[in-house]
Parts: structure tokens; C-alpha cells; sequence
């Protein structure tokens, strides 16, 4: 069979893939080889950038609602049990200074990933993507047309032809190994196990605190929807060991208690050299390993890198761009989780036992969720001087970082006119003269201020919502300046 675009592994990051890419009108291919989703819950917790994203492709509307809660299952304490003495908390930055800017219209979405999976595969479904869980990926080439992969479900064998292949394979990513691509990064760290459990516990959350470092015992987070999971050192334990554990992190033992099951984690951070390999390209865990941090990076971050191949995956196949387009994946996504890494241990996160903290600055979570920058062939204006991430509000509609949010109108945010194709957005007759023979969306709005631009400017957004270029006022040629930078930024050369 023949595809566009053949996805393995059906995680977060891959899931997401699919559904990005098929939104987008690209045949798309997803193999994983378990037949669900882990009954682990793993990852908890998306930010509203996640959240902006899948506002695009109209899943806002479906998730749950949030049970986030100012604070809630960020902030940690050190405590004797959850219902006993609590100390100090420790803060995994400096506490964010209070700001009124209102960064989006989207807010996080507590939901852990074993509910948030099959969300995201149902309306990557829905949208045409062929989803085949429990098939398994035995082999693969590529030449200079495309990637064959063997294949293996319920019978036999087969192959599955693909211009371009993401590799969603998790951490140990066969398909890197394969293709000898490296990885740096602080390496193994730790080994933990783990119980997961449902209890009703509520009632100890009321003060917004979420994590919990109980004495003598292990680390203690609730998944908000009466699930807990407590951390414990790497050994063997039988069931009347996990109870007495799970009591002893309450502080009671009067309390109905079932366990779900068990897991155990090998906790490593590490970023590949490279995200790309000829028409293989790598996404989430299989492109950087970030331990649970309160950033969120794992999850969140192995999302944004879905969706930033899916729309230039989607222009070259489509033949409006150049393959060259896709040498700017590496070049925006890796910086971005190289800074992931550092940050993880530059903050005081829990995983500073493991090693020397990171002596680096510390940015504040805004600006990693709102703010980082792209430098790449595909952004025109983003230079070696600028820092890896600010607040959206100093940079000020900067080229290479996302399109900032102002309300248009009640209900309707500019982010909400990004994200299908290209967008000049401006409010004078020349830039919309401009626009026109170029196939570029001519938006006109008023807030200019945001994006750093005069009454007469205009910015040049990309299809992932990212600024590409920028004309802070009139140009003595608007079309020519217009079509230049277009031509430069949807190719990804210069």
C-alpha cells in the first residue's frame, strides 16, 4: 500500500502527527504495535499552547473541562504524609511576576494521557487518518523517492510505501538507533517504581497543592480525576508492601484504596543530534527525552514538534514548497529542546540529586510555553543576538515567534485566523493589493500594536502560527517586498 506520510508509534507526539497532517488533507499512516493506550496514565497535564493547537483543529469544544485550578498540580511541598505536617514548597522557578497580559484565548487541559490519547486518535479518525494499532513495524528503507516499510498486524506481513516517515517511537526509538543518529544530554539518571491508585482524596487538594516529597517514602501526585500515582525506590514489592506504602504517604489507613496497577520508570534526559535523516524525521520521546518536569516539556513539547512538520510536510507534498522546507525542522524544534533540557535542570525540579544543577538563566514559564524563537531559513529577521525566549509581550510580534493574542472581537481571538495557510495581517489597501496574487490570506485588524507594527506594517504569519516576516511600516514596494519574503520563507532557503 502507499501513503504520504507513514507514522510509527501512536503516543502523544505520533497521535498528533496523524492528526495535524490529516487536518491538513495529507494521507497519512499511523502503525503502533500495542492495541491501546498504556494503562499507565503518564503524562498529565497540556498547556494552552497544546491547547491553541487543538482549538485550530476543533477539539477544543470535546475535551473534558478543566479541573485546573490556580496552582493545582504544579506547586509541590515536602511533607511527613498528605494529611500530615507540610514543609517548605519548593519552587521550580522564581515565582512568576503578576502581569495583566492575558497570553491566550485557550487555558491548560488537566487530563492525563490515557484519556487524552484516544481523544486525540478519534478525531485524527475522523479527519481521515488510517490508524492501525496493534501492528507492529519489522523494517525499513529509504531511498532518494521515499521509505518502505514492513509491516505486521493480526496477519501477514506486508509493505507500506511513504514519501516521508516520522519516527513517534518512543525513547529507545529503534528507528533512530537504525539510522545511527546520537543523543546528548545529562544520560541516565534513575531508576523508580511505581504504583498507581484511585482514592478519594479531594479533600486534601483544597489548597491548591498537587505534589507532594512525603518522608521516607517517595514522591506523591494526583492524575484530578481521583487516580494517584506514588513514586518509590527500584526494587520488588508485593501488594501488602504497596498498600502499607500508599498509607503510610496518606497518613491513614482507614480509607478504601484500589490498586490499578504498577510501573517502572528509567528516568534519562537526552536530545538527538539530529531530528532529521534523509525522509525520516523524529518527533517526541523519540527526538528528546525530558524528565516529568513541572514545565510540562515531555508531552507538550513532542506535541508542538508534530505540529510544526505537519505543515511543512503538508507544503512539499503538496508542491508548494520546496523539500528544503524541511531542513527547518531541526533547525526550530532541537534549540527548542535543548532549552527544555537546560531548564529542566536549571530549576530546582527533583531531578538535581542525579547531578550538578544547570548554571543558566532561568526563563519564566510564559515565555517557554508563548515564547520561544525560531531561527531557520523559513524566519527573516531572527539573528544570533536575540535570547531563546522572552515574554510574548517583549517581543512584541518579533519574526520567529508565535503570532501573539489579542481579542478581535468577543469570542474570537487573532490566533484564531492562523493556522490553515499563510496570513498577511495589516490594515492599509497596499498590503491587501499585495497579498492577493500571491494566494496569501489578507487579514485586516486593528490591533497592530501587538505585533510591533506602525498603522502602515504588516506581518507575514506562517501556517503554524509563527511570524515568518515582518514590515514594521510601509515599504516604498510593498508587493515587492511582500513577495520576497514570502518566496524566502515558504521555501526554507535563502
Amino acid at each position: 500500500m502507499k501513503t504520504s506520510v507513514l507514522v510509527v508509534g501512536g503516543g502523544l507526539a505520533g497521535t498528533s502527527a496523524a492528526m495535524f497532517l490529516a487536518w491538513r488533507g495529507v494521507a497519512v499512516t499511523l502503525v503502533e504495535k500495542h492495541p491501546g493506550s498504556s494503562p499507565h496514565p503518564r503524562a498529565v497535564g497540556f498547556n494552552a499552547r497544546v491547547g491553541e493547537l487543538l482549538r485550530a483543529v476543533g477539539l477544543e469544544a470535546e475535551l473534558p473541562p478543566s479541573q485546573v485550578t490556580k496552582g493545582f498540580g504544579v506547586r509541590r511541598v515536602r511533607a511527613e504524609s498528605l494529611i500530615g505536617k507540610k514543609y517548605d514548597e519548593t519552587f521550580w522557578s522564581p515565582p512568576a511576576q503578576l502581569s495583566d497580559v492575558e497570553y491566550s484565548p485557550c487555558k491548560g487541559v488537566a487530563l492525563a494521557q490515557d484519556r487524552m490519547e484516544p481523544i486525540l486518535r478519534d478525531k485524527a479518525r475522523e479527519l481521515g487518518a488510517d490508524i492501525r494499532m496493534s501492528t507492529r513495524m519489522l523494517e525499513f528503507s529509504q531511498d532518494d523517492d521515499g521509505v518502505a516499510a514492513i509491516v505486521q498486524g493480526d496477519g501477514e506481513p506486508y509493505e507500506i510505501r511513504a514519501d516521508y516517515l516520522i519516527a513517534a517511537d518512543g525513547h529507545r526509538s529503534p528507528i533512530r538507533e537504525a539510522l545511527g543518529i546520537g543523543r546528548t544530554g545529562r544520560g541516565y539518571m534513575h531508576t523508580s517504581r511505581s504504583v498507581l491508585f484511585r482514592a478519594s482524596l479531594d479533600e486534601y487538594l483544597k489548597d491548591g497543592v498537587g505534589q507532594f516529597l512525603i518522608d521516607d517514602v517517595g514522591f506523591l501526585t494526583t492524575y484530578g480525576d481521583g487516580r494517584w500515582v506514588l513514586m518509590l525506590e527500584d526494587r520488588e514489592y508485593d501488594e501488602a508492601e504497596l498498600r502499607q506504602k500508599i498509607f503510610q504517604a496518606i497518613g491513614r489507613d482507614d480509607l478504601d484504596v484500589e490498586i490499578i496497577t504498577t510501573g517502572r520508570w528509567t528516568i534519562s534526559a537526552a536530545v538527538a543530534d539530529q531530528f532529521s535523516k534523509g525522509r525520516i524525521l523524529l518527533a517526541g520521546d523519540a527526538a528528546h527525552t525530558l524528565p516529568p518536569s513541572r514545565g510540562g516539556f515531555g508531552a507538550n513539547v513532542g506535541i508542538e514538534d508534530a505540529h510544526n512538520l505537519a505543515w511543512k510536510l503538508a507544503a512539499v507534498l503538496n508542491g508548494e514548497s520546496r523539500p528544503s522546507l524541511l531542513d527547518t525542522y531541526d533547525a526550530e524544534r532541537r534549540p527548542v529542546a535543548l532549552l527544555c533540557h537546560q531548564q529542566i535542570f536549571a530549576r530546582n525540579d527533583g531531578h538535581n540529586r542525579d547531578g550538578e544543577p544547570v548554571d543558566a538563566p532561568l526563563y519564566d514559564n510564559n515565555a517557554m510555553h508563548y515564547g520561544v524563537l525560531y531561527r531557520s531559513a523559513a524566519v527573516l529577521g531572527a539573528g544570533p543576538e536575540l535570547p531563546p525566549a522572552q515574554l510574548p509581550e517583549q517581543w512584541h510580534g518579533q519574526p520567529g515567534t508565535r503570532a501573539p493574542h489579542a481579542w478581535i472581537e468577543p469570542g474570537r481571538s487573532t490566533l484564531d485566523l492562523f493556522q490553515r495557510g499563510w496570513v498577511l495581517v495589516a490594515d492599509h489597501p497596499q498590503w491587501e493589493e499585495a497579498a492577493t496574487p500571491l494566494g496569501v490570506q489578507y487579514e485586516r485588524i486593528e490591533q497592530l500594536e501587538v505585533f510591533g507594527l506602525s498603522e502602515k506594517g504588516a506581518s507575514l504569519v506562517r501556517p503554524d502560527g509563527y511570524i515568518a516576516w515582518r514590515s514594521v511600516d510601509l515599504p516604498d514596494d510593498p508587493a515587492g517586498a511582500l513577495a520576497a519574503a514570502f518566496r524566502t520563507s515558504s521555501a526554507g532557503t535563502r
